[in-house]
C-alpha cells in the first residue's frame, strides 16, 4: 500500500464493494449476522471511490476493500479474518465441557446461565449475531417484565452480559458442522476444525428466514433483496422499497422501514392478512404503505442489480411488473436442524420432534425454541424452554 495514499477518517466500517463480487456479498453478509453496522459504497457509481480502491491496491481493483474507523484496511479478507480483526472468540478455551449449547438465542442463553449458575461447564457456539433472532427485531413489547417494550438489541445484549456474568464461554462466528457420538459423549466440530467433547448438547439453533425460491432470486440476494430490515433497512434512504408477507414480521418490520425508505408497500399471497390488528390499523393510518393481498410474487429480473418484481393476481391470472429499489422477504421460518436431520426424529416441516424432558430421539441431544415442533416461535417461550432445558440436562448429567 502506498504511503501517499490518504486512509478517510470514519466513525464506522467502509465496505468498498460491487453488486456483481461474491466475496463482496459474503462480507456485507458476515457484518449482517454480527450485527455490525458498515457503510456499504459501490465503487462501480462513485468514481471518487474507484480511485480510491485502485490507489489503495496499487492500481488493481480490488473488492472488496475494507477501511476500519482505526485506519486499517483489509482486501478481500475471510471470515476468519474479519472475525479476528472485530476481537471475536471463535476457539474455545478448553476441549471438554459438562455441556454444549449451539446457537445464542433467547433459549440456549437462557439454558447456558442457568447450568452455569448451578457450576456446569458451558460453552454457546453462534455463528451469527448473539442473542439470535431477537437482536434484530426492531421492539419487544410483549416479553413480560418491560411495561414499556424494549428494543430487540437491547434485550439481546442484556442476556448475553447476564450469561457472562455466570461463567459462560461463548463463541461468535463459529459454525457447527457435525456432531458424532462416542459412547455416552457426544462431539460437537465446528467450521474450522476444531473438535470438543460434551455430556450433553442443547441444539438452540433457531429457525431462519423462509426464501421464495423463485427465479432470480438467489442472484439477488444481498444486493437488493433481504430478510433483516434492521440490518439492511438504511441502505434505502428515501428509496422504494416492496415487503413480501402479510403476517406479523412483514407488518413489523415494514413499519421500521418507513424510518428509511419513502414508500413501502406489502404484499400478501393469501387473499387475507395474517397481521394483529394492531399492526394493520398503524399500516393503515400511514399514506406511505399499502398492503396488496391475494398476489403472487413468481420472478424477480435483474442480472446485477433489481429491474423488475413480476406479480401474478391471483384472481385474475393477470402478471404485472412492479418496480421496487428493494425487497424485504417474511413468508415464515424454516428450522436450522440440518445437523440432526439424518439422526433425531423430525416432524414433516422439518423440525425436531422432542420428548417432554426436551431431549430428542438421540440420547443426550435436547432441543429447545424455535428450531423445535411445537415451539411457539416466542420470545418468552424460548426462554421458558431454555430454562426447562437446563433443568433436564441437569437430571440427565446425573445418569452419564
Amino acid at each position: 500500500m502506498s504511503n501517499q495514499v490518504e486512509i478517510p477518517k470514519t466513525d464506522t466500517i467502509i465496505v468498498y464493494s460491487t453488486v456483481w463480487c461474491p466475496d463482496c456479498k459474503r462480507a456485507k453478509k458476515f457484518f449482517g449476522e454480527q450485527r455490525i453496522p458498515y457503510q456499504n459504497v459501490d465503487i462501480e457509481k462513485d468514481p471518487e471511490a474507484m480511485a480510491f480502491v485502485e490507489q489503495i491496491n496499487n492500481g488493481m481493483r480490488v473488492v472488496p476493500t475494507i477501511i476500519f474507523p482505526d485506519g486499517s484496511i483489509l482486501t478481500e479478507p475471510s471470515n476468519a479474518e474479519l472475525a479476528s480483526k472485530l476481537g471475536l472468540q471463535t476457539k474455545a478455551q478448553r476441549q471438554f465441557y459438562d455441556s454444549i449449547v449451539i446457537g445464542s438465542g433467547p433459549a440456549g442463553l437462557t439454558a447456558a446461565l442457568y447450568m452455569a449458575r448451578e457450576g456446569k461447564d458451558v460453552l454457546v457456539i453462534e455463528k451469527g449475531g448473539l442473542g439470535g433472532q431477537v437482536g434484530i427485531t426492531q421492539m419487544l413489547d410483549n416479553f413480560p417484565g418491560f411495561d414499556e417494550g424494549i428494543p430487540g438489541a437491547e434485550f439481546a445484549d442484556r442476556v448475553v452480559r447476564q450469561a457472562r456474568r455466570f461463567g459462560v464461554e461463548i463463541l461468535q462466528a463459529q459454525d457447527v458442522v457435525r456432531l458424532t457420538e462416542d459412547c455416552d459423549y457426544q462431539c460437537v466440530i465446528t467450521g474450522d476444525g476444531s473438535e470438543y467433547g460434551t455430556k450433553a448438547v442443547l441444539l438452540a439453533t433457531g429457525a431462519s428466514y423462509r426464501k421464495l425460491d423463485v427465479p432470480g432470486e438467489d442472484s439477488l440476494i444481498g444486493s437488493n433483496i433481504h430478510f433483516c430490515a434492521t440490518c439492511d433497512g438504511a441502505f434505502y434512504k428515501g428509496k422504494k422499497v416492496l415487503v413480501i408477507g402479510g403476517g406479523n414480521s412483514g407488518f413489523e418490520e415494514g413499519l421500521f422501514l418507513t424510518k428509511f425508505a419513502d414508500q413501502v408497500d406489502i404484499v400478501e399471497f393469501l387473499p387475507e392478512v395474517k397481521a394483529s390488528q394492531i399492526l394493520q390499523d398503524k399500516v393503515a393510518a400511514r399514506a406511505d404503505m399499502s398492503v396488496t393481498v391475494n398476489h403472487a410474487v413468481k420472478e424477480f429480473r435483474g442480472k446485477n442489480e433489481l429491474e423488475a418484481v413480476m406479480v401474478e393476481d391471483r384472481a385474475s391470472g393477470e402478471i404485472k411488473e412492479w418496480h421496487y429499489d428493494g425487497v424485504f422477504v417474511f413468508i415464515g421460518l424454516s428450522p436450522n436442524a440440518e445437523l440432526v436431520k439424518d439422526k433425531a426424529e423430525i416432524d414433516q416441516y422439518g423440525f425436531v420432534k422432542t420428548a417432554a424432558s426436551l431431549m430428542t430421539t438421540v440420547p443426550g441431544v435436547f432441543a429447545a425454541g424455535d428450531v423445535r415442533s411445537g415451539s411457539t416461535k416466542q420470545v418468552a417461550s424460548a426462554a421458558g424452554e431454555g430454562a426447562t432445558a437446563a433443568l433436564n440436562i441437569r437430571e440427565y448429567l446425573k445418569t452419564v
